[in-house]
């Protein structure tokens, strides 16, 4: 079976169709990049649909028109693992209309009651993986839960963490980051004002704000833009704008502390992607943060849209010695590699896919 770059994909040999129907980059898109790669290895998957990057095992839409009606090679369906709404109706589709030999697999990430077209589309998946235990208490029936994971290969540390930040060509001789969608639900406001207070206590230490900004979300991040012109700190909080996929591991690698405001989340992959590269984190307890991070160990957890206690829990790590910060990135590495690797996730994943090929 070869790429699409090198020719034709013979979907006989697929076993498993992984949709990516999102046109930005997202976490969920983050996830498929991840992880197809990693299943890969032990599994015929593909994934199929826009922004994927080379690396990634994909199919294209002629291939998959032209074989979708064969069964798989030694098995009696194709599944096809969705992670979005649109992704599951097309499923429905392929399966119920055209009659295509395939069951449907559906990851949930939401901590939150579905609504109930959603509720109907889930009920018509034929298994569920809830990303998290608190994923799964919002489902109407019975799911597996698997946590994400991250690549500890392409998330990992700098070898001189100062040398990677001097490369950016950013003043300063240490950086501290949140990284997101610019908007209100993702905290940002939270972390600019916590950089107004801490930033002229620390004059080595320079801000970024990374992530991809909407037009609808144009007033919010004018907000940002004058409340930190208001603190006299446009040189040291910089708003950099969304930044290439493959350049992400390298910011995250040459920051010290990564700070995660977000008031609300699904699962957030950013306390991993930050820890697997050896960077301590201050993380509100949205999401799956409370299961991510070791309070105390890897970084410090703070309650959702408490300024006061985010900036606090940044203040300890900003104010800690190099070696003292410094053990605790080795921590945060260790964690992720012991528990959260993208091979974890991925066996764990085609074992999913095993019991419903027997099932």
């Amino acid at each position: 079976m070869q790429d699409p770059v090198g020719g034709p994909v013979d979907l006989a040999a697929v076993e498993v169709i992984a949709p990516s129907f999102k046109r930005r980059f997202s976490g969920v898109v983050a996830t498929v990049i991840a992880l197809v790669p990693a299943q890969a290895k032990h599994v015929g998957i593909r994934a199929l649909g826009p922004l994927l990057p080379d690396n990634v095992p994909q199919v294209s839409w002629r291939d998959f028109w032209r074989g979708a009606w064969r069964r798989p090679n030694g098995r009696p369906w194709r599944i096809w693992h969705a992670r979005r709404d649109n992704e599951m109706m097309l499923g429905i589709v392929l399966r119920d209309v055209l009659r295509q030999p395939v069951r449907l697999l559906f990851t949930s990430a939401a901590q939150k009651r579905h609504k109930w077209f959603l509720r109907f589309l889930i009920a018509r998946m034929d298994a569920i993986i809830a990303a998290s235990p608190q994923a799964a208490s919002y489902l109407d029936r019975p799911s597996t839960v698997i946590m994400h994971g991250v690549d500890t290969e392409r998330f990992r540390p700098a070898p001189d963490r100062a040398a990677a930040w001097r490369e950016t060509g950013l003043p300063g001789h240490y950086g501290i980051g949140v990284f997101g969608r610019v908007r209100h639900q993702k905290g940002q406001d939270l972390f600019v004002e916590a950089m107004a207070e801490l930033l002229p206590r620390h004059p080595g230490w320079t801000a970024v704000v990374i992530g991809l900004s909407t037009p609808t979300e144009q007033p919010f991040l004018d907000g940002l833009k004058r409340r930190i012109a208001s603190a006299g700190l446009e040189d040291r909080i910089l708003v950099l704008g969304e930044q290439p996929i493959e350049r992400m591991a390298e910011w995250f690698r040459c920051l010290s502390i990564a700070v995660i405001p977000a008031r609300f989340e699904g699962f957030g992959l950013v306390p991993l992607e930050a820890m697997a590269s050896g960077t301590p984190v201050a993380a509100a307890r949205s999401g799956a943060a409370p299961d991510l991070v070791k309070d105390g160990e890897t970084g410090y957890l703070v309650p959702v849209d408490d300024g006061p206690a985010l900036t606090a829990a940044i203040a300890k790590l900003m104010d800690l010695d190099e070696p003292a910060r410094e053990a605790i990135a080795q921590a945060a590495r260790r964690h992720v590699v012991e528990e959260f690797s993208i091979e974890r996730e991925a066996a764990r994943i085609n074992a999913v896919y095993e019991q419903m090929w027997r099932g």
